[in-house]
């Protein structure tokens, strides 16, 4: 087959790419830094120069490709987020239609089925719309839940205060995913791609943030480490300290308390639960202890 990835060689587009090469399907990666060109060809791969946001661009690219792995990046940005990645989405979906693709794999996420209240994860909701909108083009909608890697953000945290914590308690039934897990999902609906519109939620292990403190300080020598709940003035205090742009920092904000009143995985429970990923917690913590 031929497959196209956005998303350059990030944590989820480069065991994608490592995965469907080695199975012997010709692979484009888009990126937007030309310094990826040789990282890409190293893996076998053909490398696509160029913006995400450029219709042009990507319809000369997914011309005749028989599957595309669709990923808007988090942050356009450090203002008008979720506008910019928005209309990221638009010239995708565009794409898509002039160049004939018929099956798409969209990289989405748990909360995507909320308008709003949900920080960033609003612009997914939005974009998933638009590709719901294609006609005759299969789409699998692949919703991740929380990045197991996310919690890198919060060393310096454990290493300053001797703390891990947000603006959500400790008891919070989180779906956490490890970005291998949605390669190994995404490779799967790309090669085997299904009829419609589809909603797959993609889930690691299903823990709470009391685990991930205890979890994470056993592997980093840190037995008892503490899950503090911060305020949502605390919260975004501590992130504008940090260095994000005060528009990040809010929706970041505002995704914790979709996540503490549990409309964020609302959709996800109302589901099953379904957990199908391979990577729980535990194995994720040796990771974070090397990066730690």
């Amino acid at each position: 087959m031929n497959i196209i990835i956005s998303g350059s060689l990030g944590n989820v587009g480069k065991p994608l790419t490592n995965k469907l090469v080695q199975a012997g399907h010709k692979v484009t990666v888009i990126s937007s830094s030309a310094d990826r060109k040789p990282a890409i060809e190293a893996l076998g791969a053909v490398p696509a120069i160029g913006s995400v946001s450029d219709a042009a661009f990507l319809t000369q690219v997914l011309t005749g490709a028989d599957a595309v792995f669709a990923m808007t990046p988090p942050n356009m940005g450090g203002s008008n987020v979720i506008e910019n990645t928005v209309n990221a989405g638009k010239s995708f979906s565009e794409a898509i239609l002039n160049s004939g693709v018929k099956h798409v794999v969209m990289l989405s996420s748990i909360g995507a089925h909320l308008p709003g209240g949900n920080g960033p994860i609003a612009s997914i909701h939005q974009i998933e719309k638009l590709y719901n909108d294609l006609e005759g083009v299969s789409v699998t909608f692949l919703r991740a839940g929380f990045f197991y890697t996310n919690y890198y953000n919060d060393v310096p945290l454990i290493k300053g205060l001797g703390i891990i914590g947000a603006n959500y308690p400790a008891e919070t039934k989180m779906p956490l995913v490890h970005p291998a897990d949605i390669a190994a999902a995404a490779a799967d609906e790309l090669v085997n791609p299904s009829a419609g519109k589809n909603v797959r939620y993609i889930i690691s292990d299903l823990r709470t943030p009391a685990d991930a403190a205890k979890v994470f300080g056993q592997a980093i020598g840190k037995d008892g480490l503490p899950w503090v709940e911060f305020t949502d003035e605390q919260s975004l205090d501590g992130m504008l300290k940090a260095g994000l742009p005060h528009e990040i920092a809010g929706l970041y904000t505002e995704m914790g308390q979709g996540l503490r009143n549990g409309n964020i995985a609302a959709d996800f429970f109302a589901k099953g639960a379904p957990v199908t990923g391979q990577i729980k917690l535990e194995d994720f913590a040796k990771e974070f202890a090397d990066k730690y």
